[in-house]
Protein backbone atom coordinates (compact mmCIF):
# COMPACT_ATOMS: atom_id res chain seq x y z
CA UNK A 1 0.00 0.00 0.00
CA UNK A 2 1.34 3.44 -0.80
CA UNK A 3 1.35 5.78 1.99
CA UNK A 4 1.24 9.58 0.94
CA UNK A 5 1.87 10.95 4.27
CA UNK A 6 5.33 9.09 3.98
CA UNK A 7 6.63 11.89 1.54
CA UNK A 8 10.23 11.98 2.08
CA UNK A 9 13.63 13.59 0.86
CA UNK A 10 14.18 10.45 -1.25
CA UNK A 11 10.22 11.01 -2.58
CA UNK A 12 11.90 14.47 -3.72
CA UNK A 13 15.11 13.08 -5.25
CA UNK A 14 13.09 10.54 -7.38
CA UNK A 15 10.83 12.97 -8.49
CA UNK A 16 14.12 14.81 -9.71
CA UNK A 17 15.05 11.87 -11.44
CA UNK A 18 11.66 11.78 -13.89
CA UNK A 19 11.77 15.11 -14.40
CA UNK A 20 15.29 15.24 -15.23
CA UNK A 21 14.88 11.88 -17.63
CA UNK A 22 12.19 13.65 -19.28
CA UNK A 23 13.60 17.41 -19.71
CA UNK A 24 17.28 15.47 -21.04
CA UNK A 25 15.27 13.62 -23.92
CA UNK A 26 13.43 16.68 -24.63
CA UNK A 27 16.07 18.92 -24.54
CA UNK A 28 18.40 16.28 -27.09
CA UNK A 29 15.57 16.50 -29.39
CA UNK A 30 15.41 19.94 -29.36
CA UNK A 31 18.84 20.76 -29.72
CA UNK A 32 19.94 18.03 -31.91
CA UNK A 33 16.64 16.88 -34.07
CA UNK A 34 16.83 13.40 -32.98
CA UNK A 35 14.23 11.84 -31.40
CA UNK A 36 14.72 8.06 -32.62
CA UNK A 37 18.15 7.36 -31.01
CA UNK A 38 18.66 4.33 -28.96
CA UNK A 39 21.21 6.16 -27.00
CA UNK A 40 18.37 8.93 -25.70
CA UNK A 41 16.28 6.08 -24.67
CA UNK A 42 18.64 4.77 -22.64
CA UNK A 43 19.68 7.13 -20.16
CA UNK A 44 15.94 8.58 -20.49
CA UNK A 45 14.55 5.03 -19.63
CA UNK A 46 17.53 5.26 -16.67
CA UNK A 47 16.28 8.25 -14.96
CA UNK A 48 12.77 7.69 -15.51
CA UNK A 49 12.46 4.16 -14.22
CA UNK A 50 14.68 4.48 -11.94
CA UNK A 51 12.53 8.07 -10.67
CA UNK A 52 9.56 5.59 -10.77
CA UNK A 53 10.72 2.71 -8.78
CA UNK A 54 12.47 5.64 -5.89
CA UNK A 55 9.27 6.88 -5.49
CA UNK A 56 7.01 3.46 -5.41
CA UNK A 57 9.43 2.63 -2.94
CA UNK A 58 10.02 5.90 -0.58
CA UNK A 59 6.40 5.40 -0.33
CA UNK A 60 5.49 2.08 0.13
CA UNK A 61 4.42 0.65 3.47
CA UNK A 62 4.59 -2.55 4.23
CA UNK A 63 1.00 -4.07 5.97
CA UNK A 64 1.46 -5.70 8.76
CA UNK A 65 -0.95 -8.76 9.94
CA UNK A 66 -2.20 -9.37 13.33
CA UNK A 67 -3.01 -12.73 14.12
Amino acid sequence: MINIRKFNIWTVLSIIFIIAGLLFYISWGVKYGVWYDIGIYSVTILFTIGGVCGVVLSLYEKKEETI
